[in-house]
């Protein structure tokens, strides 16, 4: 029977390391077939993709993908916890999703469940401590790491709790437990290029260098830490006018909107 993997990604844009970890996935899942829940125009943290939902899949579909599904936008822009649930509903209600990967800094998808578990179960002793460093002033995120390591007693997790894609993972894992969902977790350990840096190593850079480099025309750079396709697909959206490298490229119409709603409500 067909063993069918699943993976969430923004592909903001598509580089070398997607790659790496989509072959790497298909690999350890002994997939024979893809399908990836990407975010469309719209991603993470409410900024604009820079470029266009339909170019995205295409890049995906070009490097191996099988299947492309967008998270609705009200989940792709959403926080971690809400992103990743909608992207594990949308696998798991498929029914033929054998296998989610994720890129993970850590890549111990143990210690990642283990926490995942307390996050769901929700105990009264780790709730406990999430009220009392709450009540400290700290941030819902910031509170809840420090209730984490208080509640599993191991200074060890620090680290893990510190970076982003084993926060997404760990939300990844809350989530399947959340449906119930009998899909296997597996992480792939996220090397070279790490999120948000801004430099290249050896032929990777991260989502966040190549938009900056997008910004500053660079793409004798882009060209090394892309695939061919990936690339030429850029370039053609560049040159024709349509990459957007932010949502503030939209201020003028998006305050226009705004006051013009603004008006008819006083009407």
């Amino acid at each position: 029977m067909s063993k069918v993997l699943g993976i969430v990604a923004e592909y903001n844009p598509f580089h070398n390391g997607h790659l790496l970890h989509l072959l790497k996935s298909k690999e350890e899942a002994n997939a024979d077939y893809t399908i990836c829940v990407i975010s469309g125009n719209f991603v993470q943290r409410g900024n604009t993709s820079i470029v266009n939902k339909w170019v995205k899949t295409e890049m995906a579909l070009n490097e191996g993908v099988d299947l492309v599904i967008e998270l609705p936008t009200v989940y792709a822009i959403s926080s971690a916890e809400n992103f990743a649930y909608g992207a594990m509903k949308i696998l798991n209600s498929l029914k033929i999703v054998d296998t989610i990967s994720f890129g993970s800094e850590f890549a111990d998808i143990d210690s990642l469940n283990k926490i995942a578990s307390v996050l769901y179960s929700e105990p009264k002793k780790y709730t406990d401590f999430l009220s009392a460093e709450l009540k400290k002033g700290f941030s819902f995120p910031k509170a809840r790491e420090n209730a984490l390591l208080l509640y599993l007693n191991n200074t060890n997790y620090s680290s893990l709790l510190s970076e982003p894609n084993n926060i997404l993972g760990i939300e990844y894992l809350k989530a399947l437990k959340k449906l119930k969902s009998h899909i296997k977790p597996i992480a792939i350990k996220r090397e070279k290029a790490f999120y948000n840096s801004t430099c290249i190593v050896d032929e990777y850079a991260s989502a966040t260098a190549i938009r900056k480099m997008i910004k500053n025309e660079q793409f004798n750079d882009i060209r090394k830490v892309m695939p061919r396709s990936s690339y030429d697909l850029l370039v053609q959206e560049f040159e024709n006018g349509q990459c957007v490298l932010d949502i503030s490229n939209f201020e003028k119409e998006i305050l226009y909107t705004c006051l013009l709603y603004t008006s008819d409500a006083a009407d």
